[in-house]
């Protein structure tokens, strides 16, 4: 079985950080691609970073030299740290992996295993 689990959501000041992990385990794909997604209330998921498996990464431009993701292979852990957030990053967070030819920018959603999401909240 597939599992994917974040973690290390929480609440923080504009300006501060947070480290967001997802932690994958039974991996089926010998090539894959894991996605950092976010979706706040009333509106439609949105792609963050990707990471494919030949270590390419992509990132959306709302995020582009605040967010980096990073992958500890020993952990099967991928890490997305959070700089200089602001209010309007505040959301779900949520992480999938499938085929390596999901990392792409136009960010497709149909990813088919994800994780249950956590929670990042950004004051002003």
């Amino acid at each position: 079985q597939v599992h994917v689990v974040e973690a290390g959501g929480g609440t923080v000041q504009a300006g501060g950080s947070l480290r967001l992990s997802c932690t994958v385990s039974g991996n089926p794909y010998s090539t894959y691609c894991i996605g950092w997604f976010r979706q706040a209330p009333g509106k439609e998921r949105e792609g963050v970073a990707s990471l494919r498996s030949d270590g390419t990464k992509t990132y959306a431009n709302y995020v582009k030299g605040r967010f980096t993701t990073s992958l500890d292979n020993a952990k099967n852990t991928l890490y997305l740290q959070m700089n200089s957030l602001k209010p309007e990053d505040t959301a779900m967070y949520y992480c999938a992996i499938d085929r390596f030819y999901f990392c792409s920018d136009t960010w497709p959603t149909s990813y088919t295993y994800w994780g249950q999401g956590t929670q990042v909240t950004v004051s002003s």
